[in-house]
């Protein structure tokens, strides 16, 4: 299984539109790639590592699907839509990771 995690860094003087992302920008994405999908998480940056300090993410969502390549296909198929919608949410540019999902014992 694998994650693919979408990281939007906290700059000063960026934009992100909290209620937009998660009424109209996760619903697009979570209808287009239902398909593969097995879970998704979104997570909205409240503080760093010492109290007062600023997140290093304004927000993180992350996709769990079975394979890079399933996840692949599907996005490449609805990849000008999504990315279409992002400067109505915000102007930060998404970094993104694909992650292994592992179990600790």
């Amino acid at each position: 299984m694998i994650k693919v995690t979408v990281l939007y860094p906290n700059k000063p003087g960026s934009r992100f539109d909290v209620d937009y992302y998660l009424n109209s920008h996760m619903p697009l994405a979570m209808r287009l790639m239902a398909p593969i999908l097995k879970g998704v998480s979104v997570e909205i940056g409240l503080g760093g590592g010492m109290p007062g300090q600023a997140p290093p993410f304004v927000a993180m969502v992350g996709f769990s699907c079975d394979s890079v390549g399933e996840f692949g296909k599907l996005f490449a198929q609805h990849n000008a839509e999504l990315l279409a919608d992002i400067p109505n949410y915000t102007d930060i540019e998404p970094v993104l990771q694909i992650s292994e999902i592992r179990i600790a014992q």
